[in-house]
């Protein structure tokens, strides 16, 4: 089974785009986050013309949204209510087989990483400690995937520059600290940093502010895809599409890809 995670920054606009990326993986399952279109617009029969019979929708308009876009059957499940606002950042199902699969779009935070001063940064927080409490409250119930725009880079080799990214939203400790408790608390295995080691610099996101992404790659790992321990021997391969940064009006994030036998 291949899984793909990918913030497309807009379903509609990049429609196009999702196309071409099917052609090119032939992902069994996608996964997309701010899909930014209310469900009654979701362009549903687009997404079964490529292939995926059962779709799920969680979407609101012009803002936030995910998809689970599948050729395998699955199970819808409830999506999960953070901060007790319906602002769709979540979606999950059970796919043919067994394995739970939730698809996350984290709040980004805004621009000042002081949740006193910024309400966006004190959401992301408290949306950060309810997915820890989550995750604890279920630990080893079944085997599942997590997808998604995390909006953090945990790691050191995750940003392009550990030192000046300390104070900038995505990268703060307390951010970092937050999504490591959230790890811990589910035992989840970083499946793209279980093939590529952790000392190897690994990007899914370059700012549309950049004059030139290639030459300066001030790139940050945003996009994640999390499996419980008993899945990790099933694990056959990981990768980020960078190229797709290069594609003609793109999103800002690429896409994540996963391989399981």
């Amino acid at each position: 089974m291949r899984i793909a995670t990918w913030n497309i920054n807009s379903l509609r606009l990049r429609l196009k785009l999702l196309q071409r990326l099917v052609k090119e993986e032939k992902p069994d399952v996608v996964c997309l986050q701010e899909i930014k279109v209310q469900d009654s617009e979701f362009p549903e029969a687009e997404v079964r013309a490529m292939g995926f019979s059962h779709v799920h929708y969680h979407g609101m308009k012009s803002y936030n949204g995910v998809a689970i876009l599948s050729r395998v059957p699955f199970e819808t499940k409830r999506p999960t209510i953070f901060c007790g606002r319906e602002d769709s950042r979540h979606g999950k199902v059970v796919l043919q087989g067994g394995i739970e699969l939730e698809n996350f779009y984290v709040p980004a935070g805004g621009d000042v990483p002081d949740p006193d001063a910024n309400e966006k940064f004190a959401h992301k927080l408290q949306f950060l400690d309810q997915m820890r409490s989550g995750f604890a409250k279920r630990r080893n119930k079944r085997s599942s995937i997590i997808v998604g725009d995390l909006n953090i880079a945990p790691l050191e080799n995750d940003v392009w520059s550990h030192k000046q990214l300390l104070d900038v939203v995505s990268h703060t400790p307390i951010e970092v600290e937050k999504i490591t408790a959230a790890q811990k608390a589910g035992r989840w295995v970083d499946a793209v940093r279980h093939f590529t080691p952790e000392h190897e610099k690994l990007f899914s996101w370059w700012s549309y502010r950049s004059p030139d992404w290639t030459i300066n790659d001030r790139g940050r790992r945003l996009d994640h895809i999390w499996v419980t321990p008993d899945l990790v021997q099933r694990l056959k391969g990981a990768r980020i599409r960078r190229d797709m940064r290069g594609w003609e009006q793109p999103s800002d994030h690429v896409a994540v890809i996963v391989d399981l036998d």
